[in-house]
């Protein structure tokens, strides 16, 4: 009987040993969004940041990790806390604000915002990094003026590197971020002092000439009617 139950008895400890590595828990990454300062004027620039786009393979939580061959693969040791869309989005909006130093920095959409100073269009379509393989950042801009017109237009890759584990790569991740906030700022700054909007105004009607005012004015010629008959012979 001893030899028949000591296969299960080591199964069982197998089964136990496998399901307590199996839920071991997962270290939780958020990007770093370095130590931005509160903005100070509330009457700064109005900057409307958005819509931004993230490609489709990072709208997820799982932590992906670029190889040599550039194959992407999920890390295993950790996943992020969260959206890592809404995270990009936050990051930038503080750093933004900081920078320009207004609290009138608001994310896309915002309907009540009126017409702001300054849109910014932004679509990031890389943001990875390996154990090996250094944190890369590509992205493309528009900044558009309160009339709606392209001012500034730019692609833009950036790398960092880092010391390897998936904390470092998190950290350079966030610095590329901070990199590319720093970067608008300073493409979105000139545009704080546009001119204001021309309201729209009908045309004033054609002002008449004094000579022609001082005229005195013919009375119109009326018919004069009578009695008197005409004869023709």
């Amino acid at each position: 009987m001893t030899f028949l139950r000591l296969p299960v008895l080591l199964l069982t400890g197998v089964l136990a040993l496998a399901g307590c590595a199996a839920h071991q828990p997962v270290a939780l990454y958020q990007l770093d969004s370095g130590n931005p300062g509160q903005p100070k004027q509330s009457a700064g620039m109005s900057v409307l940041l958005g819509p931004v786009s993230v490609a489709d393979y990072l709208q997820r939580e799982t932590l992906l990790q670029r190889q040599p061959d550039g194959s992407l693969s999920a890390a295993t040791d950790g996943r992020w806390a969260g959206s890592l869309s809404s995270d990009i989005d936050q990051l930038l909006l503080r750093q933004l604000a900081w920078r320009l130093d207004s609290q009138r920095v608001t994310l896309a959409p915002a309907s009540n915002a009126g017409t702001p100073d300054v849109q910014v269009l932004l679509s990031i379509t890389r943001l990875d990094s390996g154990d090996s393989q250094p944190a890369i950042l590509d992205a493309q801009w528009r900044v558009l003026d309160r009339r709606g017109q392209v001012r500034d237009n730019r692609i833009v890759h950036l790398e960092e590197k880092h010391a390897g584990g998936t904390a470092a790569q998190v950290k350079a991740q966030g610095i590329l971020l901070q990199r590319l906030a720093e970067q608008l700022s300073v493409a979105v700054k000139p545009l704080a002092n546009q001119p204001a909007l021309a309201d729209e105004k009908k045309p004033a009607a054609k002002p008449v000439a004094k000579e022609e005012a001082d005229k005195p004015k013919m009375p119109l010629a009326s018919p004069i009617r009578t009695d008197m008959e005409v004869f023709r012979f």
